[in-house]
């Protein structure tokens, strides 16, 4: 469980607070406005596998083997993170059931995906660590994973430095499965990923949302965006049940996004 977001005055007198072999979390002094506490998880039901991770809280869908979101906030200290580790693709042990394993990918063809990335839990090893769970990872294409993912993960990053911190929810989509499954266990491979992002600024929520298919791309990530409304409705379609990603934000925050204030 992550720790509960302070205001900018309680960060102010607690800098005495001293965190320990890197396994505590930091808090952003840059932060322009407090979020609530809980923003960045999207609406979700009692069906749905819950797993709450230091650096992320992700839904497992246990008929996919992927997670069906992975959502989690982004701190500017966070952000310059620079622990380093050897870590192995590894099951979940807060998941039962169903779930993938390194051999589903074996000779694939497909990345091992992270969702939330590594370089966003550089902040603690065991963030970095619990990265590495496959209930934070799906089969994406190598170019794709490599370049136009990457791209949108670099700028996640550059916002989180900026303005203090950034809400992320992120997952799958699958709309003809025609990339089929992989492995003993039958992961299934999405056809395209979303990412949603949230700023909150004193001037108000800024949003904006990017559909990338599951293919060699190399785009930046103005080509991929798109407004988080047009994300929800093309995730309702993949789940078959209505999504709302930042269900705490105001609704005409989703409806638009300013490209300035993003590139």
């Amino acid at each position: 469980m992550r720790p509960k977001k302070t205001s900018i005055a309680l960060m102010l007198t607690a800098v005495a607070l001293i965190v320990a072999c890197g396994y505590g979390r930091p808090r952003a002094a840059l932060a322009v406005a407090d979020a609530t506490e809980g923003a960045e998880l999207p609406a979700y039901g009692e069906a749905e596998d819950i797993v709450r991770h230091l650096g992320y809280t992700a839904s497992y869908n246990h008929t996919t083997l992927c997670p069906d979101w992975v959502a989690w906030e982004l701190t500017a200290d966070e952000a310059e993170g620079e622990l380093n580790g050897k870590f192995s693709f590894s099951r979940d042990p807060m998941v039962s059931g169903p779930k993938a394993c390194r051999e589903d990918y074996s000779r694939s063809g497909w990345d091992k995906g992270h969702m939330a990335p590594r370089a966003d839990m550089r902040w603690s090893l065991q963030a970095l660590e619990e990265s590495y769970f496959f209930t934070n990872i799906c089969p994406q294409d190598h170019t794709m994973n490599s370049s136009a993912w990457r791209k949108i993960e670099e700028l996640t990053r550059r916002m989180a430095r900026r303005h203090g911190s950034v809400l992320v929810v992120c997952g799958p989509l699958y709309t003809t499965h025609a990339h089929g499954s992989i492995g003993d266990n039958a992961v299934q491979v999405p056809d395209a990923f979303y990412k949603a992002l949230a700023v909150n600024t004193t001037e108000g929520w800024q949003t904006v949302g990017y559909i990338v298919d599951n293919s060699p791309q190399d785009g930046t990530p103005k080509r991929y965006a798109v407004s988080v409304d047009s994300v929800e409705t093309l995730v309702s379609r993949s789940r078959s049940t209505a999504t709302d990603l930042f269900p705490t934000l105001p609704d005409e925050a989703e409806k638009t996004f300013n490209p300035s204030f993003w590139y």
